[in-house]
């Protein structure tokens, strides 16, 4: 797994899309080692496209996409892989993808700290420094924590739990050099497990039977 540094070494211009929380951030990482980020708050399908046409660049010059899979708002996210799809469609690059809270993590940097997310049905995304991201109930989660402040949150935050800024432009300039990108050949929002869909068998409707 690449480290953001390696990726603009050897891709850059590179375009990273982050629409996990209530603010759609979108940065360039140019090939003379300039960035530029835009940030905008509202619906993504809306923010994602303002934030690239308000960098004013040439979206062909892009050699890598990086983008955040979640945890975060499966909305927000899923317009971003759209967006990358369709772009990839017009001219093939690679896109390569990171965690929301595993960037935190690292941002972090204290292996015993949780970084939760909403995960609905009183459970929550949790993940530490160098582990593997979890489902975790409410009543399991185990102390310290910190989510990120931007996040929309259905279940009532536990107990005890501090707030974080979720800059993606600070983070990613603490992690600089943390192996936490993959590649990714279809980009998509992470889930835990894929769907499962119960089976219907259709039946023909008939009238009721008349009574005896």
């Amino acid at each position: 797994m690449p480290s953001l540094s390696e990726l603009i070494r050897d891709h850059a211009p590179v375009l990273i899309l982050d629409a996990a929380s209530l603010r759609s951030q979108v940065g360039l990482y140019a090939a003379d080692g300039t960035t530029r980020w835009e940030t905008q708050t509202g619906e993504a399908g809306v923010a994602v496209f303002r934030c690239v046409e308000r960098l004013g660049f040439d979206l062909a010059s892009v050699r890598a996409f990086v983008f955040c899979e979640g945890p975060g708002s499966t909305l927000g996210i899923r317009t971003v892989a759209m967006a990358l799809r369709a772009w990839q469609t017009l001219s093939p690059r690679p896109a390569y993808a990171y965690g929301s809270l595993n960037l935190i993590a690292h941002a972090v940097g204290t292996p015993a700290t949780g970084i939760i997310a909403d995960a609905r049905r009183d459970t929550w995304h949790y993940q530490r420094l160098g582990q593997p991201l979890r489902r975790v109930p409410t009543a399991e989660l185990p102390a310290p924590l910190l989510t990120p402040d931007d996040f929309r949150s259905w279940t009532p935050l536990p107990e005890d739990v501090a707030t974080t800024p979720y800059d993606v432009a600070a983070l990613l300039a603490r992690t600089s050099e943390a192996a936490i990108f993959r590649g990714v050949d279809t980009p998509e929002a992470f889930l835990h497990e894929e769907p499962s869909y119960a089976t219907w068998s259709p039946h023909i409707h008939r009238a009721p039977s008349p009574s005896a």
